[in-house]
């Protein structure tokens, strides 16, 4: 089996002499790195939006029957959904947080602002999905 190919040397940014040697300090340009934040919010957002569209499945379903079955399923369906609903907005403000902040030539520059505004947007979309089927479910149960 070759051995992995290597890494391309990138050439410096910028060489600094040090005065009084023959040496010098080389900056090399940190390519950009996509946040883990923006990732995470991302997916947990989506996972909210889906686990919302259970909720409001198991509601409706299980309400049909005129049981409070399905509202308890609901209810604890909806639990998840909030919960991955809130980490994916507050990880999602991080990231934006994150990916806006300014750094110094060395620091590593994060990208991914499109993915956490995503994140944000599916994770409150999932939050209050979970939190009208829920709605539904009693709804159907108690009506």
């Amino acid at each position: 089996m070759p051995p992995p190919p290597r890494e391309a040397a990138r050439p410096p940014k910028r060489v600094d002499p040090v005065a009084g040697t023959p040496f010098g300090v080389v900056h090399l340009d940190v390519p950009p790195v996509t946040s883990g934040l923006a990732v995470g919010s991302l997916v947990a957002g989506i996972a909210s939006t889906l686990v919302a569209l259970l909720v409001i499945c198991v509601g409706a379903v299980g309400g049909v029957d005129g049981g409070v079955d399905g509202a308890w399923a609901a209810g604890a369906f909806t639990v998840l959904g909030v919960l991955a609903g809130a980490g994916a907005v507050v990880a999602g403000l991080l990231g934006m947080r994150q990916i806006r902040r300014p750094a110094a030539p060395p620091a590593v520059r994060f990208t991914g602002r499109g993915l956490a505004v995503a994140g944000v947007g599916c994770g409150g979309a999932g939050l209050l999905l979970s939190l009208l089927g829920l709605g539904l479910a009693l709804l159907l149960a108690l009506g």
